[in-house]
């Protein structure tokens, strides 16, 4: 079959390129098309720098050609990225802490798919790897973590810094972390409105001393709310991470936390999706693999949305049991949990240091209340 230079063109004009809305031929993105018998060269320049952003461009040029024009053809796809060489850095309208190098916050939009799990885990693993790690428990009215790392019975000191009082937050396991578990009876229930539960989470973050941390990570309450805009307002977070379970119900919420974060007025980096109870195997048959939830739905939901996959993590007993005993799972050597959980951090570190290498910090947001809603803005 012979190709043509037009055909090819007119099947460009189908796909988006990521992140950009136009189709990548009206955008200028197809720089050149040269055609030789059966022979395709695509010459393409996009703006996002992602690898992920790269692959899925090549892999939809190759797909469409294929189907469109010549299922045979052979095509070689030269992806340039047109990233400003020296972005320029955002002003940091926020406080940022002295002494932390990365803030990541983790999220979810729907409860009860284990967010919280999945924080006291990387926090471990981070640890193990020997990074200093920090834990912010800011879901004020359902705070897990001093339970999670057997310290609830724990109350945090007051220490003299440079002449001003500060907590001393708790520590176990490698991990410091401060919660406002630990101001309460275990039956209280913590009735607040959002701007004292603010003043509250200003007080953990501004009143502490966390010292030198390679990582903070903010374990943020279910959903979209206003705990969340009060710490993009304080602080500005490296990046997100989003937890979700494999079912639609949990995967349509998960949506609403990347697209919260993502928002032109908050622009937090989402460095990926975490699929948590990816699926389930009995200890009494270890090859088997049991999709009560669904399969691959966080996985699937990513490669939608143009964001990483970071990893997924099996619904296994023992990391509940561990969690109520408050050794996190993750402190397990030598099983496939640990393995699990070392892999989903692994590939968390590789993107939040690919976000510092390609993306200006973030700002930290400032809000207002107009007409009686809460409006972000710059």
């Amino acid at each position: 079959m012979k190709l043509n230079k037009q055909d090819i063109l007119k099947a460009l004009e189908t796909i988006t390129v990521p992140g950009e809305g136009q189709n990548m031929v009206e955008s200028g993105a197809v720089k050149n098309v040269i055609v030789f018998g059966d022979e395709v060269v695509v010459d393409i320049t996009i703006k996002n720098p992602s690898l992920q952003a790269k692959k899925r461009t090549e892999v939809d040029i190759l797909k469409t050609i294929h189907e469109l024009v010549y299922e045979k053809a052979k095509i070689t796809v030269n992806v340039k990225v047109d990233a400003p060489s020296q972005p320029k850095a955002n002003v940091i309208k926020g406080k940022p802490i002295a002494g932390i190098q990365n803030i990541i916050a983790v999220a979810s939009g729907k409860g009860g798919v284990g967010k919280s799990t999945i924080t006291a885990n990387l926090a471990v693993t981070l640890s193990k790897m020997g990074f200093k790690v920090g834990v912010l428990d800011a879901d004020i009215y359902g705070p897990s973590m001093p339970i999670m790392f057997d310290v609830e019975a724990e109350r945090p000191l007051a220490v003299n810094i440079d002449g001003k009082s500060k907590m001393k937050p708790i520590e176990n396991y490698g991990v410091k972390m401060l919660s406002i578990g630990f101001f309460t009876q275990p039956n209280q229930a913590v009735v607040w409105r959002g701007p004292m539960a603010a003043k509250a989470l200003n007080q953990m973050i501004f009143d502490a001393h966390w010292g030198e941390l390679d990582f903070l990570l903010i374990d943020l309450p279910p959903g979209t709310g206003d705990i969340h805009l009060s710490i993009m307002q304080a602080l500005p977070i490296t990046g997100a991470v989003v937890v979700s379970t494999p079912q639609n119900v949990a995967l349509a919420d998960a949506k609403k936390g990347v697209a919260m974060f993502q928002q032109d007025s908050i622009n937090v980096p989402v460095l990926g999706l975490i699929e948590n109870m990816a699926y389930f195997t009995p200890e009494e048959l270890p090859d088997n693999k049991y999709y009560i939830f669904g399969k691959e739905g966080a996985k699937n939901l990513s490669e939608d949305l143009d964001v990483p996959f970071l990893g997924e993590i099996p619904l296994v007993q023992s990391i509940r049991e561990a969690g109520d005993i408050g050794r996190p799972a993750a402190l397990q050597t030598a099983t496939s949990t640990e393995n699990a959980f070392e892999s989903l951090t692994k590939n968390v570190v590789q993107e939040v240091v690919r976000r510092n290498d390609n993306l200006p910090p973030t700002e930290a947001i400032k809000i207002t209340t107009m007409a009686g809603c809460s409006a972000v803005k710059k």
